[in-house]
């Protein structure tokens, strides 16, 4: 556990569309602080539009750590996220400058405040791609790529305990560890003091704001950005494409749904991925919720640089 006279790191977290960005770069400003991204799809380059990253003038203006850190075929984890995330922090610490931590990537948030402990790791969309390997290639296959990323759960494992497997492979993926670095327990919490701060909207206003976003990213070319993907190689296997917005725009080019439907259905899916994201964001009793529709923006900025001066 952090130690309670510990420095206070910053974070701004909520729902796609809520307004982070905009009040995390004023308030950077007022501090001279730099913003640690927590979105596991800014990580990737080229995925510039349907990400919503911050423009290349505000990230002049604004140092960012943890955008265009990767290709979109290569993998990052919400582990190696959190490690990396700790040691840019106490970096920035070490040079006299504080940390704001900007984004809704509730695995990212967790990895770095809290670790991860493996008995929490679930996703069933990880898993589920796994299954499809296993149907595809069979299982000794994929047994192979277990024995090559955690040797120590392969041979411990039967090579046909499939569902011990796709449990190891889980764990893994997410993490960037093998389950058996988890056998002692919980990991160390981060040596900061977070403060949680999370926006909120009303929902009509919220979904409102989402459907005009993705108005915005297909008028500022979301299409030509997909299909600039597909051209140097990248496809919809690949887990930096699983993300709404360049799975419907795929599905369009395949003619699987019109122009129409799929701006529609990238709205409808940003919508229940923002409800996703407040049920996480709910369950965490430290976070602090900020209502946007009962405070200005302006009183909500004022109070967090007076949180974070009020060491």
């Amino acid at each position: 556990m952090a130690d309670s006279s510990a420095h206070k790191v910053l974070f701004i977290i909520g729902p796609t569309a809520v307004g982070k960005t905009e009040l995390s770069l004023r308030i950077a400003a007022r501090l001279q602080s730099e913003i640690v991204s927590a979105d596991s799809r800014q990580v990737y380059r080229f995925l510039d539009i349907g990400t919503a990253k911050p423009s290349p003038e505000e990230r002049r203006r604004i140092p960012h750590h943890f955008i265009d850190i990767r290709l979109p075929d290569q993998y990052y984890s919400a582990g190696e996220y959190g490690r990396e995330a700790r040691d840019q922090i106490n970096l920035l610490g070490a040079e006299g400058k504080s940390a704001i931590v900007v984004g809704g990537s509730g695995l990212y948030i967790r990895a770095l405040v809290d670790g991860l402990f493996s008995p929490k790791i679930s996703d069933p969309i990880i898993k589920e791609k796994w299954r499809q390997q296993i149907r595809e290639q069979g299982i000794e296959a994929v047994f192979k790529i277990l024995t090559k990323v955690d040797p120590v759960s392969a041979k411990r494992l039967h090579p046909n305990d499939v569902q011990r497997i796709l449990r190891a492979l889980e764990v893994w993926e997410h993490t960037g560890r093998p389950i058996s670095d988890f056998r002692h327990g919980q990991e160390e919490s981060a040596p900061f003091k977070a403060q949680f701060y999370a926006l909120t909207r009303d929902r009509d206003k919220l979904y409102r704001r989402i459907d005009e976003r993705v108005d915005k990213m297909v008028r500022e070319g979301l299409l030509d950005e997909v299909d600039h993907l597909v051209r140097m190689g990248y496809g919809r296997e690949l887990n930096a494409l699983r993300t709404v917005g360049y799975q419907e725009v795929l599905d369009y080019f395949g003619t699987l749904l019109s122009y129409e439907d799929m701006i529609e259905t990238i709205k409808r899916n940003t919508r229940r991925y923002a409800k996703r994201q407040l049920t996480w964001f709910r369950r965490d009793e430290r976070i602090q919720w900020l209502d946007l529709e009962k405070m200005s923006e302006r009183t909500i900025e004022q109070m967090l640089v007076d949180s974070l001066r009020d060491e």
